[in-house]
Order: C-alpha cells, then structure tokens, then sequence
C-alpha cells in the first residue's frame, strides 16, 4: 500500500477566524501553515487581504504568502508544484501540515491530484476572445462561459479574465466542455478536512466589523501606494475584493462609504461562491463552530485520533 503524507484541510468562509485557529492548531501539534488563498500571493497586499501579520507569521512558520507582485501571475499549476513541495518539506522536518484556505480551486488542486487540460496555448483563439472581452467586457464573457459550460463557470470567478479566457479557448478548441476535460487522481494525502463554520448573521457581523477595520488601518492608503508603484487597477491581483472598490473611490467614482458597501456585498457574494465549494453536508468535512471556546481542543483531539505525522 503506497504511503501518503499526512495533511490537515482547514476550510470555512472569510471571516469565520481561520486564521487565528490555524495558528493554535499548529502551535498545539507541532505544524506549519500552507496558504490556500490565492489573495495573499502578492507583496504589498496586507489591509485587504487580511493576510496574517508579522506577529502571527513569527509564531508559526508560513508558506506560500508574499511569493509574487501584484503585476506577476501565479497560475494554478504554479501553485499546485509549490504547495506539494511545502507540504513533502515540512513533512521531512517531523511536522504536520495544515492547509488553510479559502480559494476552493486551489484546495481542490492540491488535495484531489488536479492535473489540468492537455490542451496546447491556442494564440488566435485566446487573442480572438481577448478582443471580445474588451469589446463586451468581462460579464459578457462569462456569461458566455456560462451558456458554454455551466460547471466550469460556476467554479470561475467573473473577476477572473484569464481563467474565463483560458476556459473558453479550451472549450472552443477542442469542442468539449473545459469543466469534463481536467483530470483527477487520487488524493496523494491522507487528507483530515476540519470546516470552520458561524451563524450567517454572526459571519456578516464579522465581515462588517473587518471591513471597518480595513478602513481604519489605512486601506486606502495601501492601495494608493501600489497605485503610486504602477500597478494598474486592470490588473487581476487588483480586482480583488477590497482593492477595485477603493480605486473607484481614489479616482473619484465612488466615496469611502461606497466603497465599504461595495466592499460588503461583494463579501457576501463571496461567502455564496465558497459555500458551493464547501458544503455543510459534505460527509468528507468535519465542522465545528468557530466560536465555540472549545473548539481548539476538540479539533486537536479530532487530528491526534486520525493523523500520524
């Protein structure tokens, strides 16, 4: 029987307090963190990501944040190899690993042996369809995906242009939906997935409250900064939740308070699109409640009964 590395999946919906769990956990059993979020790749990017501190970074080693700039493109496939090779190295080290993320396409990658579709880089196809996404803009395009294949653009952001494009030049090349064209294996880990769940209005409380404090720890400022440094709104690290709303309102368009509800319901929408990746009635995931006082030391005695580092 072939050996697999242990691996802890800790899951659940922005703001549920993944962090702050993770990083017990993993002081608790001798682990490290790996980042599944795919918004914590790039320098620069701290207020509006909530990406973990230098105080929560220095009491647990992390790996995979801070590994890009905002102009630069970590691919799919780019971050499956690095997390594999984290995940094989802290092993070698005699610690756990604890996968901790949000972004359900790089969950899945990692743990479901995703390789992607072996379709070779069509240059027309994707200029022909970079045109069209300039001409209708990039809702139209995913509305386009949509009526093409329907699974495939359920699991793509529309914020996304180059996983929508990427989706459409496969389908559109080989006549097959892009959604039946990616490959799986078995997972190369034995794989314990903890999900951390909260009340809905409780979750949209903390969301609110974080949001505020975003604001409050200069998250406008942030992102004149890395405006002021070149980067360009029309860059995918820029339209993430946070960043495109306060270039909105830094050009004018929007006020602060427009931007912070901006902000709310694209958070909301967000909570919508994890919970399909994630569900409560998956059998696969233990939950618990993130604010049972308790809940370290339940998860702790759930890992100890069912991993072996």
């Amino acid at each position: 029987m072939q050996y697999k590395l242990p691996l802890l999946l800790l899951v659940g919906p922005t703001a549920v307090g993944k962090t702050e769990i993770a990083l017990r956990l993993a002081e608790r059993l001798n682990g490290e963190i790996v980042s599944a979020d795919s918004r914590l790749f790039y320098r620069g990017m701290d207020i509006g990501t909530a990406k973990p501190t230098s105080a929560e970074q220095a009491r647990v080693r992390h790996h995979l944040i801070d590994v890009a700039n905002p102009d630069e493109t970590w691919s799919l496939a780019m971050f499956q190899g690095a997390a594999q090779a984290a995940i094989a190295d802290i092993h070698a080290r005699g610690k756990l690993s604890l996968l901790v993320g949000g972004t359900g396409q790089y969950v899945r990658a990692v743990t479901q042996g995703w390789t992607p579709p072996e379709v070779k880089a069509n240059a027309k196809m994707r200029d022909e369809i970079g045109k069209m996404n300039e001409e209708h803009g990039k809702e139209w395009l995913h509305d386009r995906l949509k009526s093409l294949d329907p699974e495939a653009a359920e699991k793509i952001d529309a914020r996304n242009v180059r996983r929508t494009i990427r989706a459409l030049e496969v389908i559109l090349t080989t006549g097959k939906k892009f959604s039946e064209q990616r490959g799986q294996s078995d997972s190369p880990y034995a794989l314990l997935t903890i999900g951390l769940k909260r009340p809905r209005s409780e979750l949209y409380a903390r969301i609110d409250a974080r949001i505020e404090a975003m604001f409050a720890a200069g998250l406008l400022d942030e992102v004149r900064a890395l405006l002021t440094k070149g980067y360009s709104p029309e860059l995918p690290s820029m339209s993430g939740i946070g960043y495109r709303e306060c270039c909105q309102a830094l050009i004018g368009q929007w006020t602060e308070e427009q931007a912070k509800v901006g902000m709310r319901r694209a958070t909301r929408v967000f909570v919508r699109r994890q919970g399909n990746w994630f569900k409560e009635s998956d059998p696969h995931i233990h939950w618990f409640e993130a604010g049972d006082e308790s809940v370290v030391e339940k998860i702790s005695r759930l890992i100890q009964a069912n991993l072996r580092a």
